[in-house]
């Protein structure tokens, strides 16, 4: 049964039974769902459990979409981050059956599922009226979760293509018993998404999401439409750029509901972005409740080890930071810039040097910050109000962290090393830019740890319009598009040099589509298949050859999953 229910009825049996010696009469350890629907708040609890475990299982995904992809790495910093080559393995493709990244997001999605076909099937046993509701209310908590489990089979179908379909949580004859083909898993996706898109319910003016933050919407149901039809060709092998467009133009032309781009690119990010139009669905977070994404393998995890130092969040709810991620380099030990087509986030970010988001992350006060990412010597005032620089996890040297994967230890930020050989072995606290993508605001700011994880936002919907356009040979309007976010990056004095045509000099082609997808959703757990749309997910890049075939676009099942189910194959290729 649900925990959420059982920890519940076990409260309120505990304080009825003061006193009470006969304890033959019932079985409370359980709550049967014939009994649990009583009040209009049993129903709403029951529609949004299984969203805290979705909120929870994004973990999952962030790392197989980046720690796969060219843009994000986890190198060996002397002693810490090795773990058997774990990471490295990811990184360069040479991933296990034993990969738990995979068995996570797996297991995560079906869970997920399960708990949502519960949901559901008890809710299509049960009418508006006995609870309070309103035929329209009801629909929308039905199609709650029913958006929520293509939501997760979305991640399933990207992530393995080939996976059972599971709809029923009573009558498991209506479940597959092993795999179905990609096609099927697609066609429910999409006539799920489809068939609740009319029951949900519509933003109908600007001016934040703080009444329906964490609910599906028409909009962000639509958004996964797109999502699908964008990689459809990916996923079946058919080319849906049409539709893809079609959804996408109806979400800008407000059919959905009501979205703006903001005006920072940090709004949709930043402790109070319920209150931003561009976003479309969030997980509701909070210092006190659940933040996720503020957990390790996530964005606690892209900053030095030691950063409490600086950032003075000692006191916070999450424990210390660690130094996992990096930005790929651009760089090799001698300083030598290096060639490669994918990767090297920074130089990308470098290709438009004004671009406010190359700033230093620095918190501003009053809940604000600026800049993206983490790079050279950082300074902060310590406890005797003198200045001191960050120094590595063992505290033997100063920081100056720098756009290169290499044991430079003390070596100042200026210099570098005789070697150009450079692996996710060989590196330490200096290597790569760090980053922070949701804000880490002090102990003392009323905003930390507040942002809600945004999961959809109206840039992706205009980015997904422009590659159709794009890929349908409209650069014009494609280049229009992403202008319309792009701008808010760039010094109005900039706007010539920094945007695509018309309005600038650079010309727009797929290649650029690419590294601008890189940059406007760096770290945002999305890159892997982004490359994969783009034909190159099997390339090289540093510290990875190609691919020696593609059985590598989808990740193998667990020894555990096969292990658990007879029926199931493991995909081609392992």
């Amino acid at each position: 049964m649900r925990r959420t229910m059982k920890y519940m009825a076990g409260a309120l049996v505990a304080a009825s039974l003061v006193g009470c010696t006969n304890l033959d009469e019932n079985l409370y350890d359980q709550v049967a769902s014939q009994n649990y629907y009583n009040t209009k708040s049993d129903v709403i609890r029951a529609v949004f459990r299984p969203f805290e475990h979705a909120f929870w299982s994004v973990q999952s995904r962030h790392v197989l979409n980046e720690e796969s992809a060219d843009q994000l790495i986890t190198p060996t910093r002397e002693d810490w981050w090795d773990d058997g080559g774990r990471w490295a393995r990811m990184h360069r493709h040479e991933w296990l059956t034993t990969n738990g990244e995979a068995q996570t997001e797996y297991n995560g999605c079906f869970q997920g599922i399960m708990q949502a076909n519960l949901v559901i099937e008890d809710l299509e046993q049960r009418s508006a009226a006995k609870f309070g509701f309103s035929d329209a209310e009801f629909k929308n908590l039905k199609a709650q979760n029913r958006v929520l489990r293509a939501w997760f089979y979305l991640r399933l179908l990207d992530a393995f293509r080939n996976v059972p379909l599971a709809v029923s949580y009573y009558d498991t004859s209506k479940n597959s018993t092993g795999q179905v083909e990609p096609r099927k898993v697609y066609d429910f996706i999409e006539s799920e998404l489809k068939a609740v898109l009319p029951e949900l319910t519509r933003k109908t003016s600007l001016g934040g999401n703080q009444a329906a933050q964490g609910q599906w919407t028409q909009a962000s149901a639509a958004a996964l439409l797109v999502r699908l039809y964008l990689n459809a060709k990916v996923y079946i092998g058919e080319d849906h750029y049409t539709e893809c467009a079609q959804y996408a133009q109806d979400i800008l032309n407000g059919k959905y509901g009501s979205y703006k781009v903001a005006d920072r690119w940090d709004a949709a990010f930043d402790w109070d972005n319920q209150t931003s139009d561009e976003v479309i669905f969030a997980f509701p977070a909070s210092a006190g409740r659940t933040h996720w994404h503020y957990n390790g393998d996530m964005y606690w995890w892209s900053v030095p080890s030691k950063a409490s130092d600086w950032l003075k969040d000692t006191k916070n709810k999450v424990g210390t930071h660690n130094i996992k991620y990096s930005a790929s380099p651009s760089y090799n030990p001698k300083g030598e810039k290096y060639t490669y087509e994918l990767g090297m986030p920074i130089e990308r970010f470098k290709q438009y040097p004004s671009d406010v988001r190359l700033k230093m992350y620095t918190n501003l006060g009053n809940n604000r910050r600026e800049g993206l990412f983490i790079f050279g010597k950082i300074s902060y005032t310590d406890d005797k109000g003198q200045t001191a620089y960050l120094k590595d996890h063992n505290g033997r040297y100063t920081l100056d962290l720098r756009d290169a994967v290499g044991k430079f230890g003390g070596t100042d930020g200026n210099k570098w090393l005789a070697t150009s050989e450079s692996r996710l072995e060989d590196g330490d606290d200096n290597s790569g830019w760090m980053f922070a993508k949701y804000p880490l605001y002090s102990d003392d700011e009323s905003g930390q740890l507040e942002a809600d994880y945004c999961e959809i936002r109206l840039p992706e919907i205009i980015y997904s319009l422009a590659e159709c356009k794009l890929r349908s040979g409209d650069a014009t309007t494609a280049a229009q598009l992403l202008n319309s976010v792009r701008k808010r990056n760039y010094p109005s004095s900039d706007w010539s040099t920094a945007l695509y045509a018309p309005e600038g000099t650079a010309q727009l082609d797929l290649k650029e589509m690419l590294a601008e997808w890189g940059r406007e959703f760096f770290a945002e757990g999305r890159r892997r298949i982004d490359l994969i749309r783009f034909g190159k997910f099997l390339d090289a890049w540093w510290d990875k050859k190609a691919d020696a075939d593609s059985h590598t676009l989808i990740f193998p099942l667990h020894r555990d999953i096969l292990g658990a189910n007879r029926n199931l194959k493991q995909n081609p290729g392992y």
